[in-house]
């Protein structure tokens, strides 16, 4: 009897500390509240250092870039994923709907779209870099945020920290991409002005000026840029979630061992806080 009294003292104890540690989050610094945790979390997983916890987040982001870029990268790595595959601009709505009156107009559409996908595939590849140097400058206040929040916490802190850069470095890349022959040895800039000035020259007919069409004039650049960059920060957001919620996908000893001890250590809070409340 003895043994069960001082058992539920040292657990109750313990709770205790961890819900306190909690409610003074505001008053404690982040390295104590990293101290409580890895001290409280188990007894028989190794302590997590804070060293280790800044050097295991870095690399998990490190492995989720390198892969979501990666995917995008490849031949089809925008063609053929259904949720990412870039369409003509909105601005090209008119041409799509008047289609019949351009001659090889279906057959240019289609490999409008094709040419913009292989330039999105192109240009993606510089995101790396800039990625890597932004989770380099990683502050240990930004770790833990990450590290503490949603799935999705590291993308969001990449998409603050870069965007800007990413989009000032696409740009470029881009425009050049767009100029290349990789489709059919002609480019996007050839394929589009093709199917644009076909519908072009019809709407400023008299039957197209009667029929109410519109010329368009689209900034191609600014379209892929930005719908990459989205489809950028999709993946890594997906690869994100992935190396937080599935063992396999840690692929080091020492990302497994701190995301493992991360995990273990919000159980416990949230099971605390509920037993407090």
């Amino acid at each position: 009897m003895f043994f069960i009294r001082c058992h539920i003292y040292k657990t109750n104890c313990m709770r205790k500390i961890l819900y306190l540690g909690l409610s003074c989050l505001l008053f404690a610094s982040c390295a104590e509240l990293l101290q409580v945790a890895n001290q409280y979390g188990t007894s028989t997983a190794l302590p997590v250092t804070n060293a280790e916890n800044i050097s295991g987040l870095k690399s998990s982001l490190n492995i989720g870039i390198e892969q979501a870029v990666s995917n995008l990268g490849t031949e089809n790595g925008f063609f053929k994923d259904a949720a990412l595959k870039l369409l003509l601009p909105p601005e090209a709505k008119p041409i799509i709907d008047n289609i019949k009156l351009i001659p090889g107009g279906t057959e240019l559409v289609n490999k409008a779209v094709l040419s913009l996908n292989r330039s999105a595939e192109d240009a993606v590849k510089e995101a790396t870099p800039i990625f890597k140097t932004a989770i380099a400058n990683m502050s240990f206040t930004d770790a833990v945020g990450v590290l503490f929040g949603k799935n999705n916490a590291a993308t969001e802190y990449l998409r603050q920290n870069t965007y800007s850069q990413l989009k000032a470095a696409f740009a470029p890349k881009v425009k050049a991409s767009l100029g290349k022959p990789l489709v059919a040895n002609v480019s996007t800039n050839d394929t589009w002005n093709t199917l644009s000035s076909g519908y072009n020259s019809v709407a400023k007919t008299p039957v197209g000026m009667i029929a109410g069409l519109k010329t368009v004039n689209v900034s191609l650049e600014n379209y892929v840029t930005e719908k990459a960059l989205d489809a950028l920060f999709v993946k890594v957001a997906a690869e994100e979630k992935a190396i937080r919620v599935d063992p396999v996908a840690r692929v080091s000893a020492l990302l497994k061992r701190v995301l493992d001890n991360w995990i273990r250590n919000r159980k416990i809070l949230r099971i605390d806080l509920q037993i407090y409340r």
